[in-house]
């Protein structure tokens, strides 16, 4: 794997069109793979394809039940 394979969470939100806190997320959830490098994520560009048929906005809140 060569570094022009990997991309920065920055290069990640705009290839996504989503927020750097949102690619951090799902990086969080387990959703995108990364490999922390020091503070920063670098994630493979392959693997944006795990994320990027994603339903946009937040999942609907469960009804609590009483």
């Amino acid at each position: 794997m060569s570094e022009k394979d990997l991309l920065t969470t920055r290069e990640v939100a705009e290839k996504l069109n989503i927020s750097m806190r949102r690619v951090r997320a799902l990086i969080e959830s387990g959703n995108l793979p990364s490999t922390q490098y020091g503070r920063d994520h670098l994630i493979k560009e392959s693997d944006l394809k795990l994320v990027k048929d994603r339903k946009p906005g937040r999942p609907p809140k469960e009804k609590s039940r009483k």
